[in-house]
């Protein structure tokens, strides 16, 4: 074994590491999503299938899955227009009647094959990132987690607010790079490689996979 297995096995010892997925809803990444360019390169590069392969893995192994969402309320309170996404988002609502992740909409749920009942989800009304003022990082504590694994969408905001913030709060951060996605492809490929690199421990799927196995 390397030191490198070494490492990677003990900091990610399946009692005190969650998974986490960062909004991983057909509102974002399926039916109805407003960035297309986004759920293609989902498509292309099979991101979907490795995150529901990590999170049976996960689950299997003892770790925890948890799921970061984003939700709105019908009449957009709780959120604001601070930015241009979230313009967006409410450009929609003024237009359509509604966004495309409404609290009790098809948009708002997981998309198909990754929820399971041992899995905890922490939705948010606002921001970009999903552990501020939210009760994410108690929940990780009272569960013992001491490393989280990021998966999800994307790497251009709400990936790489999810990494640094858990960095900042203490936990180790690890990324399987397959399991995460940005727009462009080549962006996002230069994220991982010179910042994402220096904050948390890039693996794979099955480099997880096989530890855990």
């Amino acid at each position: 074994m390397t030191s490198r297995d070494e490492r990677l096995r003990a900091i990610l010892e399946p009692s005190t590491t969650a998974v986490l997925t960062m909004e991983l809803q057909n509102g974002v990444v399926g039916e109805g999503a407003m960035m297309q360019a986004l759920v293609d390169e989902l498509e292309r590069a099979g991101t979907l299938d490795a995150v529901r392969r990590l999170c049976a893995g996960a689950r299997d192994a003892g770790a925890r899955v948890v799921h970061c969402t984003v939700e709105a309320r019908a009449d957009g309170a709780g959120s604001t227009e601070n930015c241009k996404i979230f313009a967006m988002s409410a450009k929609q609502r003024r237009a359509e009647g509604s966004t495309a992740t409404d609290i009790g909409s098809r948009g708002a749920e997981l998309i198909d094959g990754l929820d399971d009942p041992r899995d905890i989800v922490v939705s948010r009304l606002h921001g970009m990132t999903p552990f501020t003022s939210t009760s994410l990082d108690q929940i990780l504590r009272n569960l013992g987690v001491r490393t989280v694994v990021a998966t999800g969408v994307s790497l251009n905001l709400g990936v790489f607010g999810m990494a640094l913030t858990a960095l900042d709060l203490g936990y180790q951060v690890v990324i399987p790079t397959d399991a995460v996605v940005g727009v462009p492809r080549e962006y996002a490929d230069a994220v991982l490689e010179h910042s994402l690199s220096l904050i948390a421990t890039l693996t794979t799927t099955e480099e997880l996979l096989a530890l855990w196995a």
